[in-house]
């Protein structure tokens, strides 16, 4: 049985076609999920490396997958690591790998690491509780420009100046409520999202080096893969996903990779009337090619 029912299930194993003996990656392990569906795939012998930043998902994920003893293996990490961690766990070359963007349900429901405005929290967004910069570090010591900077690149946010101003103005904030109704003052719109959306995903990504940690875990994702092995991406935001296709893309035009999905796929309108979280997500799908396979061995 599966821990948890993640986003675009059944088809992440179509596409990854998890089979015994087999040897895969799930770089973003969270709820464990995709994990569980792969070791119920692979069996008897399939292995999986599963590696989360957040120690919390890690122990939990730890619980559920308890049943496949050591078939799996959980590693407190980045995905930006993944070759590294993957070699230090000989489980190299690669069939499969899996990387499922973004922050989970579980983390925005706890008040307590300050993902979401929904309850009150603490400023802090880190997906890995001893990094060094939490966002309140970022809210009440950036310059104005800077903070608008951030707003701007990470989350599109058009009016990022005048919610910059009007965080320094209001400084210092200690909280998820603070924050969000400085922004909701300073913006005055309604719509179909509160208006302190943008703001704080761009905090979060801001705090954890999100798009620099994708880069990287890309190019290690595609260097470890076997010959055939192939890497399923979901990606939840426009500039995630703008990353994931454009790094797929150039691997692809110089013949390391092929495109298995032309298109990403998206959830199903029964996926996305049972789970809301589906609705942005995007799916990508490549494999290695032959001719420039990674020669990692065992």
């Amino acid at each position: 049985m599966r821990a948890h029912e993640p986003v675009l299930f059944d088809e992440v194993m179509a596409a990854l076609a998890p089979r015994a003996g087999g040897r895969y990656v799930d770089g973003t392990l969270g709820n464990a999920g995709h994990a569980a569906g792969i070791l119920e795939r692979s069996s008897p012998d399939g292995r999986l490396l599963g590696i989360d930043l957040d120690p919390h998902a890690l122990q939990l994920a730890r619980e559920a997958l308890a049943m496949y003893g050591e078939r799996a293996m959980l590693v407190h990490g980045s995905f930006a690591h993944l070759g590294d961690i993957a070699r230090e766990c000989r489980l190299t070359p690669v069939d499969g790998i899996i990387l499922d963007l973004g922050l989970s349900s579980m983390q925005l429901a706890q008040a307590e690491r300050g993902f979401s405005f929904q309850s009150d929290g603490p400023l802090d967004m880190r997906f890995d509780p001893s990094a060094d910069t939490t966002a309140g570090d970022l809210v009440n010591t950036l310059p104005a420009d800077e903070l608008a900077d951030v707003l701007y690149q990470y989350g599109e946010e058009r009016m990022s100046r005048r919610i910059a101003r009007a965080i320094v103005n209001a400084r210092p904030l200690h909280t998820t409520a603070e924050l969000a109704d400085v922004v909701a003052r300073a913006v005055r719109r309604r719509g179909r999202i509160h208006p302190a959306t943008r703001t704080f995903m761009a905090l979060r990504i801001a705090v954890n080096d999100e798009l620099e940690v994708l880069r990287q875990g890309l190019a290690q994702a595609v260097d470890v893969l076997a010959p055939g092995g192939r890497l399923a991406v979901i990606a939840f935001h426009s500039l995630e996903d703008h990353v994931v296709k454009n790094y797929l893309r150039e691997r692809a035009s110089a013949g390391v990779l092929g495109l298995v999905t032309r298109r990403p796929l998206q959830a199903s309108e029964a996926e996305r009337a049972s789970n809301p979280r589906s609705r942005s997500a995007k799916l990508r799908v490549v494999e290695k090619l032959e001719a420039q396979a990674s020669q990692a061995e065992n």
